[in-house]
């Protein structure tokens, strides 16, 4: 998992839940041009109850998390926290004229909306920002606790704020507008007991913000009155939360009854320390005990994708591209101003780390029997050479893409049973230099019959 942005000296379920949190605000090429930036905060919504219904629940409007939990010697403690998204809509308003100053009793309709203006270097874009929210409740267990419910009710106001767009004489020619739509809901928690030992908690989240009829069949004003990216977090004093992975043989029964929609809950914490009190409920499919990459040096948002190439996609940015990626907001301001920074070692922590792959390519080939040189269709190829791939079996997705790319020859390699392959590095690779270095992923290993030699006029126009 990516990294995520952090607090000051966050607990390890945060961590986690962070990451959660903020996965899929922005993908790349994180501009807000881009039509895969049309469409956000995709996981862990939860709509208005009157728009669920509207849909005849085909979006939800409630979230339920259910799991086991074991006391010590007295009743447990539990903390339970819902976090979530709360959209906000940013609006580029324009005044009929300049003014000094933004007049007091400003209202949206006094604004012409446009999609973007730019001023100088400056570039004021309509996006979709967020706030986050969080609600939480400690619940002792006493026994007359268990087999009752208790709900919780929250709200959050809504908000609308204008601040000032100056052009280069410092007169004020419009406004962001941004704005807020409020949200109503409950949690509702409840315990059932299973034996003397182990009880079964529920955490239900509804959304249940009004929603007006014309506004149910607009997708923004939904999505503003929605909870974006929600999850769960419980944590336990004096006991411990019990897998739903991989459960006490003697509790599987009653955990396979155990009802979570639209969320799945895993142990947080060190595994090696046999951490049970920390339950993280995300609308993300993890396993347990998941762990931030101590290699990832910041939060990409794009968990589909893999920080390193995402960080050498960020570098190979036009310079127009970067200025409007640097526009869009402080979020994606930081990925670049980061990706940037980044020395070239960091790279290599991000692309040489493998866990749980105790082979590689060297374990194949003896050094020993490398060679300086192999006849191709009557041409000599060295190590420096380039090929066009052609590949013959075409095993897999991955010849397929790089049938008729061009490759530089890093080594020539020679199996046990005096089989030629060449050590391929494409020459179109951002990470060219890592596989020059031999770090995996970045070569490909080809038979001497599976390149084309590339010919004088190749050479110079590859």
């Amino acid at each position: 998992m990516n990294g995520c942005f952090q607090s000051m000296n966050p607990s390890p379920v945060d961590k986690i839940a962070n990451a959660v949190l903020y996965e899929g605000y922005i993908l790349y090429p994180y501009r807000a041009s881009s039509r895969k930036n049309r469409q956000r905060f995709t996981f862990g919504r939860i709509y208005p109850q009157a728009y669920s219904e509207a849909q005849n629940g085909a979006e939800p409007f409630a979230m339920q998390t259910e799991c086991l939990l074991r006391r010590r010697c007295e009743m447990p403690t539990v903390q339970v926290r819902v976090r979530f998204l709360h959209p906000m809509a940013r609006a580029i308003g324009l005044l009929s004229a300049p003014v000094p100053e933004l007049p007091a009793n400003l209202e949206p309709g006094d604004l012409s909306l446009v999609p973007e203006l730019r001023i100088g270097d400056r570039l004021y874009q309509t996006w979709q920002e967020t706030v986050e929210r969080e609600v939480q409740s400690s619940q002792p267990l006493p026994d007359n606790l268990v087999a009752q419910t208790v709900s919780l009710p929250f709200h959050f106001s809504s908000s609308l704020a204008f601040d000032p767009i100056h052009d280069c004489q410092n007169q004020v020619v419009g406004a962001i507008i941004r704005r807020q739509q409020s949200l109503e809901g409950t949690i509702k928690i409840g315990v059932q007991t299973v034996d003397r030992e182990v009880f079964k908690i529920s955490v239900t989240v509804a959304n249940h913000t009004p929603v007006s009829e014309c506004d149910l069949n607009q997708q923004e004003e939904v999505l503003l009155r929605t909870f974006a990216s929600t999850h769960t977090i419980l944590e336990l004093d004096r006991g411990e939360f019990l897998s739903l992975l991989d459960p006490p043989e003697a509790y599987a029964e009653v955990t396979a009854t155990c009802l979570n929609i639209g969320t799945w809950p895993v142990l947080v914490g060190e595994e090696e320390k046999g951490e049970a009190g920390a339950m993280l409920s995300s609308p993300i499919i993890l396993y347990d005990y998941p762990q931030i990459a101590p290699e990832s040096p910041g939060e990409f948002f794009d968990g589909t994708e893999i920080d390193e190439i995402l960080a050498l996609r960020v570098l190979t940015m036009t310079d127009q591209e970067k200025w409007e990626m640097s526009q869009v907001d402080e979020h994606a301001r930081q990925i670049l101003t980061r990706t940037e920074a980044l020395p070239k070692e960091e790279f290599w922590k991000m692309h040489g780390t493998i866990r749980g792959n105790r082979f590689s390519s060297e374990d194949f080939f003896d050094p020993n029997t490398r060679l300086e040189s192999v006849s191709v269709n009557g041409t000599d190829l060295k190590v420096g050479h380039h090929v066009r791939i052609r590949p013959q079996g075409r095993a897999d997705v991955i010849d397929l893409a790089l049938e008729g790319k061009i490759a530089l020859i890093e080594s020539i390699e020679q199996d046990a049973e005096n089989r030629v392959y060449l050590a391929l590095v494409l020459e179109e690779d951002p990470g060219k230099d890592l596989g020059m270095l031999r770090q995996p992923g970045h070569r490909f290993f080809y038979g001497s019959n599976e390149v084309e030699p590339l010919t004088g006029t190749d050479e110079q126009t590859k």
